[in-house]
């Protein structure tokens, strides 16, 4: 089994919170529905815990998201910022 590298090197950030409040979900049941513990949930919330690839897909698939948009080495950007960017963008497109 190799070693997982963790810390400022490779960390592996997440929209798990973000995603559970936008289904208005709690980590209770986010846990429940991947089989772990509430505090695992925090846990990797906060970056204190990362998922195994089992774990990781278990939890794309309770938000039907595929894994790059739930999991990333890079931090996100908040999520408006993508959406206003991509509108913008594609309203841009149009006024050439």
């Amino acid at each position: 089994m190799s070693p997982v590298r963790r810390g400022k090197t490779l960390p592996i950030h997440n929209r798990i919170g973000v995603l559970r409040a936008e289904r208005r979900m709690t980590r209770a049941e986010l846990a429940e529905l991947v089989d772990i513990n509430p505090q695992t949930v925090g846990a990797l919330e906060r970056g204190d815990h990362y998922p195994s690839l089992d774990l990781a897909f278990r939890i794309c698939d309770v938000f039907d998201l595929p894994v790059e948009a739930v999991f990333s080495r890079t931090e996100f950007t908040p999520l408006s910022a993508e959406l206003y960017r991509k509108t913008r963008a594609q309203g841009d497109d149009t006024h050439e």
